[in-house]
């Protein structure tokens, strides 16, 4: 259920209580309006951890670019807490044109990560996540399983949508880095392949 709180007062009150008890780890600005994000549940940051690590040894152990685990993206250099989203991973090449501002990135990881949890908006982010220069962009549903990825392809104007779940199992690709993403029905897992096929790693999921 979503709430409006019109009241300036009580809206800084919550704010100020998230902040005090760590809630507001996954919050977000939307043009100057404050999202309260759903507090991520144990599988959700034991999913965005490993994955964090894996891109680790791939991409950053191998000098092709670096991961963080969360951080704030915005398309604003100064005033950034007006407009801004966290993702659960970020993945930068290292030529990439986000620039670190330390409080925040101006810009977007050229891979960006969103595990989807109950209530959320995530789809509502992808205009936002093309505008700063995010190229792709991989969500991943729980309720049920599936793997999306989504491609803003800046010359065409145009969103580029592959899907990995129950019905498709062929591996989501990306188009930056060496690594490929699919959803194992059968063993119920994720699993991260290098881009020859190879699997990488194999993370389990509880159905």
């Amino acid at each position: 259920m979503a709430v409006l709180v019109c009241d300036e007062e009580i809206a800084e009150e919550l704010i100020a209580k998230r902040q005090a008890s760590g809630g507001d780890r996954y919050d977000e600005v939307w043009n100057g309006v404050y999202v309260m994000s759903p507090i991520a549940n144990n599988e959700h940051q034991s999913l965005a951890t490993q994955l964090a690590c894996i891109f680790g040894s791939i991409i950053d152990w191998r000098g092709l670019g670096f991961t963080l685990a969360g951080a704030n993206v915005s398309d604003r250099e100064d005033d950034w807490t007006k407009n801004y989203r966290v993702p659960d991973v970020l993945v930068f090449s290292n030529d990439t044109k986000a620039i670190n501002r330390h409080t925040h990135w101006f810009g977007g990881p050229e891979l960006a990560i969103e595990i989807v949890s109950r209530g959320d908006k995530t789809l509502e982010k992808l205009d936002f996540y093309a505008a700063v220069g995010t190229q792709e962009l991989l969500v991943i549903d729980r309720h049920p399983w599936k793997l999306t990825m989504y491609r803003y392809n800046a010359l065409s104007k145009s969103l580029e949508i592959s899907e990995c779940s129950e019905v498709s199992a062929e591996p989501i690709a990306s188009r930056i880095f060496p690594i490929q993403f699919r959803w194992n029905t059968i063993e119920s897992c994720i699993q991260i392949l290098d881009s020859s096929g190879t699997l990488i790693r194999a993370i389990p999921i509880q159905m």
